[in-house]
């Protein structure tokens, strides 16, 4: 997603930016069920609303959250134990279906995957969505999401606390790498940071800034996804990351204005690692490719998010990369297929 609101866009168009996000559209899940919850408040921290996706074996019918139409299984029973959790972590202003044809992918093959809409920085809530505060509040999310599901779920015993994989695009990219260990330089970051929003302002004059960031050594494998702040992530500043990562970056992503992204960006993380990822580098593709499919309607409606370069498939492409997605987890989370 874009890295920080443009200055430029009328109210209109930021409104329907983040609606666009809510409205993509996929193909139907097979036996996927899904949960709908919040994890509760605590400790100065909001509640932040949650879904879960899981084996099921019950028959599919057609769920509505806000503008998004789901084929799942509603609050049907999880089949199967000790099954591999995956966390997800959207982009700005996005929200927990942003990446749900992803999820339903890994719940049809025996994980039990959890988003939220990130408090502050989703499409529900923006309104600190340019403080620096956000670079330490997002992985903060992703951390009470996980102790919610492994202590407090009702569904807890379900899961294998030893497996637990996360995937994250745009923002959310940058989420996990913090997750998995890194410290990004705020510094460095400056460079996509545009000078006119509060985070640019706050970096440069050493306000507000966090004193830590959170990591969470329970996660044991991460897709990243086109990450924001590249630059953020110095070869010092990952050189605490060892666990695998699958790594994909857009090929044509500078050409999304505004977004502070780029594939080069997303090449020097990869040379940045200190073990060696795999690597995708997705030809064609815009940064937003990686968002959920659109209907032709919402296509229609907000081209900036749901029209791709010419030549290039969505379906297709979003038919690779959950088959990519789904075999790394395996690998690393669940051997067998």
């Amino acid at each position: 997603m874009m890295l920080f609101r443009p200055t430029r866009i009328a109210p209109q168009l930021k409104f329907l930016i983040a609606a666009a996000l809510v409205c993509c559209c996929a193909a139907t899940a097979k036996a996927a069920g899904l949960q709908l919850f919040d994890v509760p408040a605590g400790a100065g921290e909001p509640a932040m609303s949650c879904a879960a996706w899981y084996p099921c074996a019950a028959p599919v019918s057609q769920v509505k959250i806000g503008l998004v139409r789901l084929e799942v299984a509603k609050d049907c029973p999880i089949t199967g134990s000790a099954l591999p959790l995956v966390v997800i972590s959207h982009g700005y202003s996005g929200r927990l279906t942003s990446h749900h044809d992803t999820a339903e992918t890994l719940a049809n093959a025996g994980f039990v995957v959890a988003a939220i809409n990130h408090p502050i920085d989703s499409g529900p809530d923006m309104s600190r969505a340019d403080s620096v505060s956000m670079l330490a509040e997002r992985p903060r999310d992703i951390k009470r999401l996980i102790d919610y599901l492994l202590d407090s779920w009702p569904d807890r015993a379900k899961l294998d606390a030893s497996k637990i994989g996360f995937f994250g695009f745009s923002r959310g990219g940058y989420t996990g790498l913090v997750l998995i260990g890194a410290n990004p330089d705020l510094q460095a970051g400056l460079v996509v940071i545009p000078p006119n929003v509060q985070a640019y302002n706050q970096i440069v004059s050493n306000t507000d800034l966090p004193s830590a960031f959170t990591h969470d050594p329970r996660i044991k494998a991460a897709v990243i996804a086109d990450p924001a702040f590249g630059p953020m992530f110095t070869r010092t500043s990952l050189r605490g990351v060892t666990v695998p990562v699958q790594l994909w970056a857009s090929q044509r992503s500078e050409e999304d204005k505004g977004i502070g992204v780029t594939a080069e960006y997303v090449e020097a993380v990869r040379d940045n690692l200190p073990n060696k990822p795999e690597f995708h580098l997705v030809e064609n593709a815009g940064h937003y490719a990686f968002l959920t499919p659109c209907s032709p309607e919402l296509a229609a409606r907000f081209p900036q998010l749901c029209q791709d370069h010419p030549g290039f498939d969505r379906v297709a492409f979003h038919q690779r990369l959950n088959a990519a997605v789904l075999a790394f987890f395996q690998k690393y989370l669940s051997p067998q297929p």
